[in-house]
């Protein structure tokens, strides 16, 4: 073995046991793990980088400020649906109910509020709940009684589409006014430039105190940690990356709440899956049920509560699609949606076989999507084109996806 190969293989071990001790071993680190097949995030953030080049070059609108405004509003609503989307992937299910189970909560808003009378925040309440109720129901056939989640999930896309159609009526439709409180939330609520860059501050601090104490940690438990170097690097280039965001944005109408609050929910769904024993039950059950059956986790409570987030998840994402027209309608929710949001999870780089991804995927994902759809919009594309080209990304990152598990497991016997 070489001094180079034995440099690699010391970096890709301290890697892998979070022990990367200076910014060098990380890249030396991250470098192996290229050639071991665990491409990670990199080629769907490659890919975007594409997009956004081929876009721009054909219009050159299309990273105009006022445009990637319109792109993060329109990609909140769909990425909150993927965000579940990829809980139920990480434990090797699937939910093909997003969309309608999004579309009846759509549904259940505007015949609360607007029909009922009820306050426009119980409306909100009674949807998210709907889909969590939806959600445990889906987990209790497939723990009980063994029935797949594909015919499960899509027994629930017809039956909750047909609820959505009676709820909405023969009109079809419900206007929600655009002086509600829920449509201007999802419309017209921009924070102020201090506010945004407040919010860039204790992102980038929160993510250097959390490194500097999971050092801390593995110090007092005498295990080897990161020079303190690491996080602060990490912290500062978060910083940067986002005050340019936040500044570019503000050249327009400024930084969107509602995407935020897309963004509040991943970090929350990150930290669960990554620091929590129920997010390490949610891997290992993904990765091998039997084993982690074996192993004394609590295989049910998992499956249960994977399908109970990923149908909250997407009855909220209704309600903001929802809010974002200021209508719950048919449309709200349509095959597009679910389609879409299961897309986005696997593009993002969610496995479909279970046990690999993370929750900041929907967000990967979800920027794709957005983009190739805004883009082809601006070009005045007939949205067969966009079906086609979203279809072809699809099968791109699926098969990176088999492939780089081929290259891992080949590596592994070797």
């Amino acid at each position: 073995m070489t001094r180079d190969a034995r440099t690699a293989l010391t970096a890709r071990e301290r890697l892998d046991s979070g022990a990367a001790y200076t910014l060098r071993d990380l890249g030396s680190g991250f470098v192996a793990r290229l050639r071991d097949g665990d491409l990670g995030s990199l080629p769907v953030v490659c890919g975007l980088v594409i997009i956004a080049v081929l876009f721009q070059l054909a219009n050159p609108r299309f990273l105009a400020p006022g445009n990637l405004v319109n792109l993060t509003l329109q990609a909140a609503p769909l990425g909150v649906i993927a965000l579940g989307t990829v809980v139920v992937l990480l434990v090797a299910q699937i939910d093909l109910s997003v969309g309608s189970v999004s579309g009846l909560a759509s549904a259940i808003v505007g015949v609360s509020a607007m029909q009922l009378g009820w306050p426009m925040l119980v409306g909100v309440v009674a949807a998210v709940a709907a889909g969590a109720v939806i959600g445990i129901f889906y987990g209790f056939l497939l723990t009980r009684f063994g029935v797949p989640s594909f015919v499960i999930t899509l027994a629930g896309l017809l039956a909750f589409l047909g609820v959505q159609l009676a709820l909405l009526g023969p009109n079809g439709s419900i206007n929600i006014p655009f002086s509600d409180p829920l449509v201007q939330f999802a419309n017209t609520w921009f924070l102020p430039p201090w506010a945004a860059y407040t919010i860039v501050g204790l992102a980038s601090l929160g993510l250097l105190f959390s490194g500097l104490a999971r050092r801390r940690r593995r110090m007092n438990a005498q295990l080897p940690a990161e020079h303190p170097s690491v996080p602060i690097a990490k912290a500062v280039i978060l910083a940067a990356a986002l005050s340019v965001a936040v500044w570019y944005l503000s050249l327009d109408r400024g930084t969107a709440v509602m995407p935020l609050l897309f963004l509040l929910l991943v970090v929350v769904m990150s930290y669960l899956l990554r620091r929590t024993r129920w997010g390490r039950s949610v891997f290992a059950v993904g990765g091998n049920v039997d084993a982690a059956r074996r192993a004394g986790l609590p295989v049910t409570r998992t499956l249960v509560t994977a399908f109970m987030i990923c149908s909250a998840f997407a009855a909220l994402g209704g309600v903001l699609a929802a809010a974002r027209l200021g209508s719950a309608t048919t449309l709200t929710g349509s095959a597009d949606t679910n389609l879409n949001a299961i897309a986005a999870a696997i593009i993002g780089g969610t496995s479909l076989f279970g046990g690999r991804g993370n929750a900041w995927s929907a967000v990967l994902g979800v920027l794709v999507i957005s983009a190739i759809s805004s883009g082809l919009t601006l070009l005045n594309l007939d949205s067969s084109v966009r079906y086609m080209i979203t279809g072809a990304v699809l099968l791109l990152a699926v098969i990176v996806d088999s492939v780089s598990r081929r290259s891992r497991a080949s590596h592994g016997r070797g």
